[in-house]
């Protein structure tokens, strides 16, 4: 690779990843966790710094959170962020955030159930290896995408 085709290719990433941010940027987004929880605190952080104003909400009541959302039992994960008409279920990986923020799809929002090892909050696992739903806003779930070793 010539060194002009390098340094085109780094300004191009360098743009894509801060298309991200701008996306982000002014953009709120309520979290209910536990006040205990770590990794939701872990997840909440990488929202912000993607660009979103984040707003921390204790709650020991997430059960109430999660019917109030319409989360299917199955699709339920350790919190539940809100943005705009979205709801976020879960360690969802800030693409996913992005792509539903920037395209708003006709959905309810994603869902990532459980708290898979490597999500985003989880800590960083190159072996981990799950999928992200949508939620239709009656209720249904299909794959989004899938988060799979390289």
């Amino acid at each position: 690779m010539k060194r002009r085709q390098f340094l085109c290719s780094v300004a191009t990433l360098g743009s894509i990843s801060l298309i991200g941010v701008a996306r982000a940027a002014g953009e709120s987004m309520i979290v209910y966790k536990d006040p205990n929880c770590g990794c939701c605190e872990a997840w909440a952080n990488a929202m912000s710094d993607a660009g979103f104003t984040v707003t921390v909400k204790h709650d020991d009541d997430l059960a109430a959170i999660k019917a109030k959302y319409k989360i299917p039992a199955e699709m339920q994960g350790c919190h539940t962020a809100v943005s705009g008409p979205y709801v976020f279920e879960g360690h969802v990986p800030l693409e996913g955030v992005e792509t539903v923020m920037s395209k708003r799809p006709d959905i309810a929002g994603l869902a990532v159930p459980g708290m898979p090892a490597g999500s985003l909050g989880m800590g960083n696992d190159p072996q981990a290896s799950y999928d992200v739903y949508s939620l239709s806003k009656d209720g249904k779930a299909e794959v989004f995408s899938s988060v799979r070793p390289s």
